[in-house]
């Protein structure tokens, strides 16, 4: 039994019961694909010896894989596979390092060492000791890991101004598919020109990289999507700019096809310590682009938004949404939202909220800034709260927050469905292309909620589905494939931060085009010859797959 030969050399767990079977089939996606064993790694030396165990019985084993997860928060079945399962929450769980920045460098912020299986929680716990921050964050930030965020190219809520994961990577350790752990950073090209010269392993994979990125290098350049956030395909355009070369940068993002992360050094900020929002409600999306415009100059830290769906699922299942705030005296809690239930019953079920927020040194300046965004936007005639502190506007976060949690644990006949969870296009399109995205929703008959990074153009559409039932399941591939081809026609993303995983990859092809997808297979292959990191994601997609693991209940 293929447990039983890796316990032969593994210092961690291995486990195969039905329970533990049963849990790591699933992540936050709508796919069930039951791994053969889960292995708990102990230590570096376990990952390097499963690496090469998986390659020497590739051969006799077709199907042996090895899959790297850690909190299983993935909405694309990114760590689902149906071979070799490694969990990295239970012995990869340190944070090794945080540095606070020197005296000289201390706008700067500080860095940490961390492995990929700390909760995000635990590791902001400890940067906020010292004033710091990992500000590329997800939604999922309670419960999502840090080798998710770093595989994945996370972003969220904060990245209209601090960017994604992408910009705050320094250093990964990672276990090649040579069984050797290596480190990945950014080379000038003097330190380049020496690893292209070394004959071994490494020196080859760089030889091979350099010549697939600089021989393609302007249809590379050009392929990068035209939007600010991106974690379709492969990074390629980010690994050579003719002065620095950063393989690290192709490992961002790449959902563990590629290598196995096994240490991350990231780059932190200084946190803010005040913070205050407007909140503009808006009945129709006329004025959206010409308010956005407005907007983006002010630098808002946030500019986000739920719609109307969202907004009826909080006021719905009241009384779970202010126990998910964590209220203790729910009165209390409830009256303060006491303005918005007049607002509702005054002027009807506002179509978009927008939430624009500043973070500052000081109350002052967030002051200051909300009067002259507020000043701005009554040119638009729109109804516009102020929240000018984090407390005030802690209600609003959690409502964009926690819609997901919301739809999975309130609506009990019907499960999330998250397939078209990801979307970007330029702002500059979104009233033209918002009301042809709800068009389409609405002609299959999807429950849906929509929240967004609006000040992007990033949506994220939490369908509600009958899983069970054989045409809903239909609707996934037959929707699918007409809001990407939407969002492609506006030269957007299928996704800005979620990655392509099982549901999305597929589509890799059409979005990049022939040429584009050939060197992803191509990288794929100089890394990953045979095959075995995560199979199925990025290239190599198989639609019968996907549609045969698609959850049924």
């Amino acid at each position: 039994m293929l447990s039983d030969e890796i316990k032969k050399f593994l210092h961690g767990d291995v486990l195969e019961d039905s329970e533990t079977l049963n849990k790591y089939s699933h992540d936050a996606s709508l796919f069930e694909v039951r791994p053969e064993v889960v292995v708990f790694p102990k230590d570096v030396e376990d990952i390097k010896n499963l690496v090469k165990f998986a390659v020497k019985n590739k051969k006799k084993l077709n199907n042996l894989s090895l899959t790297a997860r850690s909190a299983g928060t993935d909405m694309t079945g990114g760590p689902l596979n149906d071979s070799i399962i490694l969990d990295f929450t239970k012995y990869f769980n340190r944070i090794k390092k945080i540095a606070s920045p020197s005296i000289a460098s201390a706008k700067e912020g500080g860095y940490a060492v961390v492995e990929p299986g700390v909760y995000y929680r635990d590791f902001e716990k400890e940067t906020l000791k010292r004033g710091l921050i990992f500000p590329s964050y997800p939604a999922s930030r309670e419960l999502c890991a840090m080798g998710g965020i770093v595989s994945n190219n996370a972003g969220g809520e904060k990245s209209l101004v601090y960017g994604k994961t992408e910009g705050y990577v320094m250093e990964l350790k990672v276990v090649l598919a040579d069984g050797e752990e290596y480190v990945l950073k950014s080379l000038p090209k003097k330190e380049l020109n020496k690893k292209l010269l070394e004959k071994n392993f490494e020196g080859e994979l760089y030889r091979k990289v350099y010549k697939l990125v600089n021989g393609s290098y302007k249809a590379i350049k050009e392929a990068k999507p035209d939007v600010s956030k991106n974690s379709s395909g492969y990074k390629i355009w980010d690994v050579w700019d003719k002065t620095n070369f950063d393989l690290a940068q192709l490992i961002v993002g790449s959902q563990g096809t590629l290598g196995i992360v096994t240490e991350i050094k990231l780059r932190l900020v200084k946190t803010k310590k005040y913070s205050g929002m407007a909140v503009v409600f808006m009945d129709n999306l006329k004025n959206l682009a010409d308010i956005i415009n407005i907007v983006l100059p002010f630098k808002p830290t946030s500019f986000e938004s739920f719609d109307d769906h969202t907004l009826r699922l909080a006021l719905k299942f009241f009384p779970g949404f202010l126990k998910l705030m964590g209220a203790k005296n729910l009165f209390s809690l409830g009256l303060s939202f006491l303005p918005e239930f007049l607002l509702v019953l005054l002027y009807g079920m506002p179509k978009l909220i927008l939430l624009i927020e500043f973070e500052e040194d000081s109350q002052e300046k967030v002051d200051e800034r909300l009067k002259v965004l507020n000043s701005a936007l009554k040119q638009f005639k729109v109804l516009t709260k102020l929240a000018p502190t984090e407390k005030d506007s802690r209600k609003y976060w959690v409502i964009r927050r926690e819609s997901f949690n919301l739809l999975r644990n309130k609506v009990k006949d019907k499960k999330t469905a998250p397939f078209i969870d990801d979307i970007i296009v330029n702002p500059v399109h979104l009233p033209e292309f918002l009301p042809r995205l709800y068009e389409i929703l609405d002609r299959y008959k999807l429950l849906y909620t929509i929240a967004g990074h609006v000040g992007n153009g990033n949506f994220h559409i939490i369908p509600l589905m009958k899983l069970e039932d054989e045409s809903e399941r239909k609707k996934i591939i037959s929707a699918g494939d007409e809001v990407y081809k939407l969002v492609l026609s506006y030269k957007g993303s299928i996704s800005a931060e979620h990655n392509d995983g099982l549901i999305r990859s597929h589509y890799l092809e059409e979005m990049f085009g022939e040429k584009i997808y050939k060197l992803f297979e191509q990288v794929k292959k100089i890394f990953d010859p045979k095959d075995i990191f995560n199979p199925r994601k990025k290239v190599g997609s198989d639609l019968v797959y996907v549609v045969e693991h698609l959850k049924k209940g």
